[in-house]
This record gives structure tokens, sequence and C-alpha cells, in this order.
């Protein structure tokens, strides 16, 4: 992980307070870090506190400009060495898969050089994780050797549902982030 540039990127789940613990992994471990929160996500975790963590500006809006000389969904696109979506809820995997990048999450995703890896870590409700309209765009994703996917664990869920749906535990996908690294 040293002097490793990753791309965090966060979206609007309950479980985005995970993404906290891998900031801090990530840290640690001499990584360089930037985070992209969807708007949805700053609900669940203040963006303060990433940059807190990472010591960088947190990037949420397409038409905000914290950097006046780059075209940051490029430039962004461009810095990470890999990008990873945790959690990555069932909009945004959708987004994804049909190519749609209507927010600097998803425009930067659909502008990372093919070269560079995706490691998506879903969480979401059981019924949205077993949709069949989702598994299809996580199998069209798969089809593509950039995008990797963290499974999520089986357990109680944020809805008090028992089944499928929580993020994978900060372990799992740092070591997939360091396989995708190499």
């Amino acid at each position: 992980m040293k002097d490793k540039k990753i791309l965090l990127c966060v979206t609007g789940g309950i479980a985005a307070y995970k993404a906290c613990s891998l900031v801090g992994y990530f840290v640690k471990n001499g990584a360089d870090v930037k985070v992209i929160m969807s708007k949805a996500a700053t609900e669940f975790v203040g963006p303060l506190t990433f940059q807190a963590l990472t010591n960088h500006a947190v990037y949420i809006d397409m038409f905000e400009i914290i950097n006046k000389e780059e075209v940051e969904h490029i430039s962004l696109a461009t810095w990470c060495d890999v990008a990873v979506i945790a959690p990555a809820t069932a909009n945004t995997i959708g987004k994804i898969a049909g190519g749609i990048a209507d927010n600097l999450l998803t425009t930067v995703i659909a502008a990372l050089p093919q070269k560079k890896k995706v490691v998506i870590a879903p969480a979401m409700n059981k019924e949205m994780w077993n949709n069949p309209i989702t598994q299809d765009n996580i199998k069209k994703l798969k089809k593509y050797s950039r995008y990797i996917f963290v499974e999520p664990r089986k357990g109680m869920l944020a809805c008090r549902v028992e089944g499928a749906g929580k993020i994978a535990d900060t372990e799992t996908i740092v070591e997939t982030v360091k396989k995708a690294l190499k």
C-alpha cells in the first residue's frame, strides 16, 4: 500500500460509516487516499470526517470547483492507482453498468483509464441484492476484468432482516485492493 494512490468512492447507504475504517487502514499503511462521496453518502457520514482522515478535500458535487487548474473528473481518474467503491449501492452499480455518468462519482469511474481496476464492495438490503436486475448489472460488470467485486456478507442488516447484503469485512476489502494493485 505504501505510496499507492487510492480513490475511495462512498455511496449512500448505512454502511458508509465502514468506509472510515478503510481509509484508516490505507493511510496507516502509507497510501494516499482521496474520497468522492455521493450526495446521499453525506447523509450518513459527514465529508469533514473523510477530510480529517485523508488530509484532502472531499469531492461531492460535479460542479463544485476545488482546484481551478484541473478538470476534476479527469484529474481524479488519472491520479489514482485504483478506485474502490465501498459501500456500493444497487443504484450506483446500475448506473456504472448502464454507462450512466450523471454525478461526480459515476463520471470519474467512466473516465478511468482502461488499465485501472475498480474494486466494488456492495452493501444493500437482501431483496435489493437478490433483485435480478442488480444481479444482471453485476454480471455485466464482471465481464470486464477491471471490475472486481467483494461479495457482501450474510447477517443482520440495518433493516432488521437476516440475509446477504452486509458490506464485506474491512480486511477482505483491503486484501482485494492489494491484489488489484499488483
